[in-house]
């Protein structure tokens, strides 16, 4: 599955290939192996270009430097809704639900057996741990810590740990709520978190903030940067790329809702709901069917 960045260019298209444009010369991409391209900074898209991977059912994704800020997305790559519903029904479920709450925490707590916690324990256990995360990085780096503390209204009113958590962590939803509109999923629909349009963003994001943003964040405010939150973003782009974390959310997404990743999401069928078959075929008449059953009455 393909992701393609790009910035400070002009793109167009040629004939089935997707093309970008700049003064050191012109790049030509088959339109048809991507899945989604992340439109950067200083980015000029034709009309010619979107109407190709709109035929192609290639996401485009307009973000901020290296994906670390999400502002808008087109269509889905997926014409399959498979992994929206099964999204749907987990949230929906509360048994379900909290199966999908345990394997994140289970891959959080580095593989601890949670089998059996309820999610009172779990969000307990959680922040002990997290209070433990930052500990950490405070001896390590010598910043002091004392908590999290931010304010959305006022950004400059925390201390710059919290300010540079804040722009890092910032960064990283950017580059989730990327892979998770671009795979067809709500970003809504979250299994911890509830009640927010960036729900599973936070959902998912928080299973790599111990190991990215927040050694990060330490990291700079420990080095005495002028520039922190700049600083900080850059950082933690370096770090998503250098972890391949777009690559790990597809992976770790399609796991928590128990759909293969081989599995065809571009299969463009329409079915029909059905109580019992949960679907049949649709573009068939079924009249003839539904009176003999009315007859069977």
């Amino acid at each position: 599955m393909s992701f393609l960045y790009l910035e400070h260019c002009v793109v167009h298209r040629e004939d089935g290939a997707l093309t970008a444009r700049n003064d050191q010369g012109t790049i030509r991409v088959p339109a048809a192996s991507l899945v989604a391209v992340l439109l950067g900074p200083g980015t000029s898209v034709s009309h010619q270009a979107m109407s190709l991977l709109g035929e192609c059912g290639t996401t485009a994704v307009w973000v901020g430097e290296r994906g670390v800020r999400y502002y808008a997305h087109g269509r889905s790559l997926a014409t399959s809704t498979h992994l929206l519903i099964e999204q749907a029904a987990r949230v929906s479920s509360p048994q379900k639900r909290l199966k999908v709450a345990r394997q994140m925490y289970c891959w959080r707590f580095a593989g601890e057996d949670v089998e059996g916690l309820t999610m009172q324990q779990l969000r307990g256990r959680e922040g002990a741990r997290v209070r433990e995360v930052y500990r950490e990085n405070s001896r390590r780096t010598g910043v002091p810590w004392i908590r999290r503390d931010y304010r959305p209204d006022d950004f400059e009113a925390s201390d710059p740990i919290n300010q540079a958590l804040s722009a890092a962590h910032a960064a990283l939803y950017g580059v989730v709520h990327a892979v998770i509109v671009s795979l067809g999923c709500s970003p809504g629909l979250g299994f911890v978190h509830t009640g927010h349009e960036r729900s599973f963003v936070y959902d998912v994001a928080d299973l790599y903030k111990a190991d990215i943003t927040i050694p990060v964040a330490f990291d700079v405010v420990a080095e005495g940067m002028e520039d922190l939150t700049g600083t900080t973003r850059r950082r933690v782009r370096d770090r998503i790329f250098e972890l391949k974390v777009i690559e790990r959310a597809v992976r770790d997404i399609h796991a928590m809702l128990e759909v293969e990743e081989s599995e065809d999401l571009a299969i463009n069928v329409v079915s029909l709901w059905d109580y019992q078959r949960k679907a049949v075929e649709g573009g068939s008449n079924y009249a003839v069917l539904d009176a003999e059953e009315a007859g069977a009455w």
